[in-house]
Parts: structure tokens; sequence; C-alpha cells
């Protein structure tokens, strides 16, 4: 019979994976109590860094549907919980795991299927999404401005014609 406080962890990460946008899977033999402390305040609060015995990880990824990550969870494991956009926290890890060669990044789970370490490199180079939004924002103002000039070009070429028979008709 399983204990109380086991079932409870159980729930928890399943909650976690359920409830999660990405989760990404880390290796953190070898760092510090100060340095995993140092990681989750980096990650900020959109993101959880939550160290877990394996076996209660794979009854949780079990219980959430989460497929295809068993083989990363072995060896110390720890699992970070993204809520929202996952740029942010996989800069985060990636940069951390640069800094602190203990910390390996195994891979992790998003959009329903599993990811590999690489492809939290990938999600790590990308923009955040104002930045996006930003760039986006800006492409559609030019291609604004440009209409606008555009659609205006027939009236002042008008215009001007008018002005050219005018001076003409006085000469």
């Amino acid at each position: 019979m399983a204990r109380p406080e086991k079932v409870d962890a159980v729930n928890e990460l399943s909650e976690n994976f359920s409830n999660s946008t990405a989760t990404v899977v880390t290796e953190y033999r070898g760092l510090t109590m100060g340095q995993l402390k140092e990681l989750r305040r980096n990650l900020g609060e959109g993101a959880t860094y939550r160290v877990a015995k394996n076996t209660l990880v794979r009854r949780a990824t079990e219980q959430a549907g989460v497929e295809g990550i068993d083989d990363l969870i072995q060896g110390p494991t720890a699992l970070t919980f993204i809520k929202g956009e996952p740029v942010e926290a996989a800069k985060t890890l990636r940069d951390f795991a640069k800094d602190h060669k203990a910390l390996e990044i195994k891979g992790g789970y998003m959009d329903g299927g599993p990811i590999s370490a690489d492809e939290v490199e990938r999600i790590a180079d990308l923009d955040s999404r104002e930045v996006t939004l930003g760039k986006l924002a800006g492409a559609l103002k030019a291609k604004m401005n440009q209409a606008a000039v555009m659609f205006a070009a027939p009236a002042s070429q008008v215009a001007r014609m008018t002005e050219d028979l005018k001076s003409k008709k006085e000469e």
C-alpha cells in the first residue's frame, strides 16, 4: 500500500504535468543547494524547478498521460514545469547550464510530445513573445504606411495635373 505522502507527491507532479505548457527534464548531480536556489530564483514566477524521485515521476507521467519521456527519467532528476511561454525559462536553463556544467538538460515534454535537449536549445534561441509581437507590429505599421502612400499617390497626381493644366491655360 502506498504511503499518503507519496500519493500526494504523485498527484502534485501529475497536476504540474497537466497544467504546464512545457516541462524540461534536467540532471542536477553536482549542484549545491545554493546553486539550486539561485536557479529557482532565476527562473522566476512562470516556472517551477522540482527535484523528484524517478519512480514518483514515472507514476505521475502515467497518471497525467505524458508519454515518451521515460528514457529521460534516469539518475538524479529535476523537472522544470513552465506555465506560459517556454522561451524565457529555456533561456534561463540554457544559460545556467553554460555557467554550471553540473546541470544537464536532458529534454522535455511540450505540445503533447517529447522534445530533445537540442529542441530545448532551439526554443531558448527564439525571441520572446513580446519581441516577436513588437517585430510584427513594426512590419504591419510599415506596410500600412506604404499602403497609405500608394492610396494618396493618385490624388496628388490629379492635383499636379490640374495645376499643370491651369498654368498652361494661363499661358
